[in-house]
């Protein structure tokens, strides 16, 4: 019997290689895959993001957290398609144009996959355009904009207006981080929501 406590453990502490034997394993004795992520890893990377908020984990470990959980997801996304399952909401996420910082980004779309979002990375120097293509194609319903400049953060405003322009303004939620940004920032361009760091990006996203 696969060992589910040990799947936790493993994405707690960012085992990326126990994470993936576990889930064949369990996956293999006829484990639900909706349950798997529900019961068990969601759960492990709401510790890890709690860790986080308590400095008790840094970005290192959230990042081998996210890689664990990913290693995981691997094998069940595909399933859980195939099963018919949606995920928790389908989120755009890039950061804006002008602005070439990644690992910010990276790391909150890897806890986002982890809290059992669908997510669409469009990389960096994102220009407003495509953005909202990213909701008229692809069905984004969260557009998550990120700025690690006090020279770049104008673009996220450029973003929001352009979504407002091509009508979609309404259909989606906007949620604004980076080492610049704050709440007020993200209440003065018109944004949805605001994240300080990654692990509050998840239940931010939930709650939009």
């Amino acid at each position: 019997m696969a060992d589910l406590q040990a799947l936790h453990q493993a994405i707690l502490t960012g085992d990326a290689v126990t994470a993936k034997t576990v889930t064949e394993a369990a996956l293999k004795e006829g484990a639900a895959p909706l349950a798997l992520v529900q019961d068990v890893m969601m759960p492990a990377m709401d510790e890890v993001g709690k860790k986080f908020e308590a400095n008790e984990y840094f970005v290192p470990e959230l990042l081998l957290a996210a890689r664990a959980m990913k290693s995981s997801l691997e094998l069940i996304r595909p399933l859980l398609a195939a099963g018919g399952v949606e995920p928790a909401g389908r989120i755009a996420i890039g950061t804006v144009k002008g602005d070439l910082h990644d690992i910010g980004k990276n790391l909150v779309a890897a806890m986002l996959e982890g809290g059992g979002f669908e997510v669409i990375d469009l990389g960096v120097n994102v220009d407003p355009q495509k953005f909202v293509r990213a909701v008229k194609e692809k069905g984004a319903g969260i557009v998550a904009l990120s700025a690690l400049l006090t020279t770049t953060m104008p673009a996220m405003k450029t973003t929001i207006e352009a979504l407002a322009k091509a009508g979609v303004r309404d259909q989606v939620k906007i949620m604004v981080g980076g080492a610049p940004v704050t709440e007020a920032y993200a209440k003065e361009i018109g944004a949805d929501g605001y994240s300080q760091n990654a692990a509050g990006a998840v239940p931010l996203a939930r709650s939009l």
